[in-house]
């Protein structure tokens, strides 16, 4: 870490570029896939032959407003497509079809959390819609640069925030925000392993109390949310080190090594492109009714934000409880329709935060493959509520049965255990009864006051009634037989 980082404020804005999982790409009817053979998914369109004219995907479209609407964007009702021209030798048009004046979404937000867990919201400039170039491979040939050109024009959404992160931490909780909300929007599956969701960051520093910015720099090649934490860090030291040694931060895109965590240099501002963007002809201005606004907003899901501030507020749950439930859709989901079927809000929450999590991650499955229905759950929840059987019982042994017969009540298979607790008070008190009369001296002694033996009595008037002694009827018969 660099001596000389405390005395800078950093800035940090976040352009992310998230693949959108329709079924065929962005101008043409090529399938949208990863992993297939490369050069596979390709045609005439996608290779950009002279004569072949791109038509616009209607999911691109609905996607990107999808997200904005989740972002509380303005959809743009009027919007034209612009070429941006370079060449690059996995482009094989010579040209992206994307947005420049007039993106689909304007202005919108998302909310994070800062170091000190207060919340925090970083404002969005715009959400454009293009497609993705093709993919070089500098580590398949020991002497040649293969391309494949699969991921050419592959749907994309780039969102653009303002440089309002003042923090890798910050620039994190964004990253691992917006990746959650295109997963609970079903628009992208946010693998930044696999290339599907990707982030360049601008980063520059100023002395603290400044408010003018100094000169941004842009790393890219990062793979993951963690990396781009690293990048930052990074870059902070670097850029204070060369500042106070007297040099210049000159603005220039540079590379991130994830083995070492450096940045190097790619290309200077003098070598950048100029994109000459212009509208693009071949496609017609796109308009978006105020219908259509609304039937897309009228499917959308419940999103995190909101289903995090209902779990703290209106069902009482802890932060943590709601971090971890809305951590992804598939288990907000369930946990939706399991309070569906109960309203102990606590209950449900530790049963899926604690029990179905656990099995998910004993057995590497998603939620979707969980065998229990909701329902199931719920059932059990009752039956401890009802004093029927013991919290321990159906964790330890009436669960791991109904995830291994899923068609079989709680109910059959607590009594098939022989697990249904003894509620029978007059039952219950001849065993306290003949739990005292067994240990004369230590009844004495709790009579006298001694309350840690509750722990003793409890134990062996478990063992007399085989583990079925409901535990609260049990403590008021030991009491009302004290006295």
């Amino acid at each position: 870490m660099s001596n000389y980082r405390d005395k800078y404020d950093v800035v940090i804005g976040l352009e992310v570029h998230a693949q959108l999982n329709t079924k065929s790409k962005a101008y043409s009817n090529d399938p949208n896939e990863f992993g297939a053979i490369p050069n596979t998914n390709i045609s005439p369109v996608t290779l950009g032959h002279p004569g072949t004219l791109p038509k616009p995907n209607t999911e691109v479209i609905n996607h990107a407003i999808r997200l904005g609407l989740a972002c509380g964007s303005e959809i743009t009702k009027e919007m034209h497509y612009a070429r941006k021209n370079y060449f690059y030798p996995d482009l094989p048009k010579g040209y992206q079809i994307t947005q420049d004046t007039t993106p689909i979404c304007t202005g919108g937000k998302i909310l994070i959390k800062k170091e000190d867990g207060t919340p925090k919201e970083i404002n969005i400039t715009r959400i454009h819609m293009e497609e993705d170039a093709g993919k070089s491979m500098h580590d398949q040939d020991p002497f040649d640069t293969l391309v494949d050109l699969n991921r050419a024009g592959v749907p994309l959404v780039e969102i653009v925030t303002e440089p309002e992160m003042r923090s890798s931490t910050e620039a994190y909780s964004y990253l691992t925000e917006i990746r959650k909300l295109v997963r609970y929007l079903d628009i992208c599956d946010g693998n930044m392993e696999e290339g599907s969701l990707r982030c360049d960051a601008n980063i520059s520093i100023m002395p603290k109390g400044s408010t003018k910015f100094g000169e941004r720099c842009e790393v890219k090649n990062m793979n993951s949310i963690r990396n781009v934490q690293r990048a930052i860090e990074h870059e902070i030291d670097r850029q204070a080190e060369i500042i106070e040694n007297g040099g210049t931060i000159h603005m220039e895109t540079r590379n991130f090594n994830a083995v070492d965590g450096t940045t190097t240099a790619l290309r200077s501002k003098e070598q950048a492109h100029d994109y000459r963007y212009f509208p693009e002809p071949d496609l017609q201005p796109l308009l978006v009714t105020q219908d259509q606004i609304e039937a897309i907003r009228s499917e959308l899901p419940p999103l995190p934000n909101d289903l995090f501030k209902k779990y703290c507020e209106e069902y009482g749950l802890t932060e943590y409880d709601a971090t971890v439930l809305t951590d992804s859709k598939g288990i907000a989901l369930y946990f939706e329709q399991l309070i569906a079927e109960t309203s102990n809000y606590k209950a449900a929450a530790n049963w899926v935060i604690n029990s179905v999590k656990s099995h998910l991650n004993k057995n590497a499955q998603e939620i979707n493959e969980f065998p229990l229905a909701p329902k199931a759950i719920a059932d059990l929840i009752k039956l401890i509520e009802e004093g029927k059987i013991s919290n321990a019982a159906a964790t330890q042994r009436i669960f791991p049965a109904l995830v291994q017969a899923p068609k079989k009540s709680a109910l059959d298979l607590a009594n098939e255990l022989n697990l249904i607790q003894e509620s029978d008070e007059g039952e219950l008190e001849r065993i306290v009864q003949s739990v005292f009369d067994n240990n004369p001296s230590e009844t004495e002694r709790l009579k006298g006051g001694e309350k840690k033996l509750i722990g003793f009595f409890m134990g062996q008037i478990m063992k007399e009634s085989k583990g079925k002694a409901d535990p609260k009827s049990t403590n008021k018969i030991i009491q009302k037989l004290l006295q």
